[in-house]
């Protein structure tokens, strides 16, 4: 037990505390070597998230290659041109490549940590996978079905899902409309009566987008979404993107099916004014 003197010069008795607090207090050094921890995870922390959006943006450029190149199919619910399917499996072969390399940056809790990093380029996978799965198949692609595309160690959620979704009805639009304006039209008799003049119609392919876009719109607008949910944020512009996509295609569908007969050779459907889409 160790001592000391008071003012008066007369020798105090230290209490054993006060010999443990003074061992215990941490030096100069130690706490620096504590901030430089600290300032070592920050970089490291902001090192990882700047290359899971480098790769991400790399996904999304792969992704929207893909998407110009279905836009140059002019056919569904069959086998893409050799060609085209060739390139998109070399570029779908690289978008999975760079997932994987994403995976060590997104291990246990990470790949919560930093799911907003990686969202875009989900996003934009799922709107060129949905798009390609569509032109084959005519049908829309599940959750289940895009989430086996990407290494399971990667979160995809239900609103990566859903707004990559929504930005597939912007490529069905572009899609339908060209398809519209090919002059691929078909024309059928009204009746049987001698002298009847035939009326255009559209092919069953044509017909079908008008259909599916319809379909897409009508569950959209039933989803309800929790008020704090962070979809909401994004929410009301994608929703109105998508109705003035389908208003799109129906106005072209109907100014073929109506006045079609009247159009002359050539007519491409003029979409450049604006559309006033109603939510019910």
């Amino acid at each position: 037990m160790g001592t000391k003197r008071s003012w008066e010069g007369q020798p105090l008795e230290l209490h054993p505390k006060d010999t443990i607090m003074a061992e215990s207090e941490p030096s100069a050094p130690s706490i620096q070597s504590m901030f430089e921890n600290f300032r070592d995870e920050l970089d490291e922390h902001h090192d990882r998230r700047e290359r899971i959006i480098k790769k991400s943006r790399d996904i999304t450029a792969l992704s929207k290659k893909i998407i110009f190149a279905l836009q140059r199919v002019r056919a569904t619910n069959q086998p893409l041109p050799p060609k085209i399917a060739q390139e998109n499996q070399l570029r779908f072969n690289a978008i999975n490549e760079l997932f994987e390399a994403v995976v060590p940056e997104q291990l246990g809790i990470n790949g919560w940590r930093y799911q907003r990093q990686i969202s875009g380029g989900i996003q934009e996978f799922i709107e060129a996978l949905s798009f390609d799965h569509y032109l084959r198949t005519q049908t829309l692609i599940t959750h289940a079905e895009c989430a086996a595309r990407i290494p399971s160690q990667i979160l995809v959620s239900e609103e990566d899902y859903l707004m990559g979704l929504f930005d597939l009805t912007g490529e069905m639009m572009r899609f339908a409309v060209l398809s519209l304006s090919s002059g691929n039209a078909a024309a059928t008799k009204s009746g049987n009566t001698e002298g009847e003049s035939a009326r255009p119609t559209l092919a069953p392919s044509q017909g079908g987008i008008v259909v599916d876009l319809r379909a897409i719109r009508a569950g959209f607008e039933a989803m309800t979404v929790p008020r704090r949910h962070s979809m909401l944020r994004d929410l009301g512009k994608k929703m109105e993107v998508m109705q003035n996509s389908v208003e799109k295609v129906e106005r072209a569908a109907y100014g073929i099916l109506v006045r079609g007969s009247e159009r002359p050779s050539g007519w491409t459907p003029d979409l450049s004014g604006p559309v006033e889409v109603e939510t019910h």
